[in-house]
């Protein structure tokens, strides 16, 4: 996938009052922070950041072009109106050319596991694992083939393929999919309903002998009187 480049504008004037200004002319305003701690405010066309930033992952590298400068830089937030869901503001995260960072990469799961086939259900508790390499190294998301994993089989972070200049800082033990048999849980449910159903009726049966022993005893009483 080619990076994805915006076009920006240096913002010099801030506050409320210029940010609203700005929204109505159809631009969000944004800040670039970087690594030394210094920040950059622009303000980027709203329609082409929408377009260009749709289906990119929180570990794309996108390229802001500010006039003669341009920043490689995450995406780290937007911020949106909770009514109509317009973008607000943007912040942008600098990263810099062979210096290693980490990020969070989303995981995507291919195939129809073995044991779904066979009745099991697929569980995948964890969506992204933290990494840090060299930008140029990052990728935007992780595949992994899932059609091999049999019933009651589990896949672990360790498990997942990594290129030799990408560290894992995951846990390794943590899983990432599983395939539980789901005929084996649907099975223990009905048998204890039946055991249940069972229950009265086995309490019922023992009561009946019991009610007719009273009744005999009852009798010699009234013979006496």
């Amino acid at each position: 996938m080619s990076k994805v480049v915006l076009q920006a504008k240096d913002r010099q004037k801030y506050g409320s009052a210029e940010s609203r200004r700005i929204r109505r002319n159809g631009r969000i305003p944004a800040v670039i922070y970087g690594r030394s701690g210094k920040s950059v405010s622009v303000d980027l066309d709203s329609s082409e950041f929408v377009k260009s930033t749709k289906g990119i992952s929180e570990s794309t590298i996108v390229k802001v072009e500010v006039g003669e400068k341009s920043y490689d830089a995450f995406v780290k937030g937007t911020q949106r109106n909770i009514i109509d869901g317009n973008i607000l503001h943007i912040d942008f995260y600098e990263v810099e050319s062979g210096v290693a960072l980490r990020a969070k990469v989303s995981l995507v799961f291919q195939g129809n596991p073995v044991g779904v086939r066979e009745g099991g259900m697929l569980e995948t508790p964890l969506h992204e694992i933290e990494i840090e390499c060299l930008p140029v190294d990052l990728p935007e998301r992780i595949e992994i083939d899932i059609s091999n994993l049999k019933a009651n089989q589990s896949l672990h972070v360790r498990d997942i393929p990594l290129a030799k200049s990408i560290r894992l800082l995951s846990n390794p033990d943590q899983t990432v999919a599983l395939v539980k048999f789901a005929k084996a849980e649907a099975a223990a449910p009905a048998a204890a309903a039946a055991a249940d159903a069972a229950a009265p009726a086995a309490g019922a049966a023992a009561a009946a002998p019991a009610a007719a022993a009273g009744d005999k005893k009852a009798a010699p009483d009234k013979e006496k009187k």
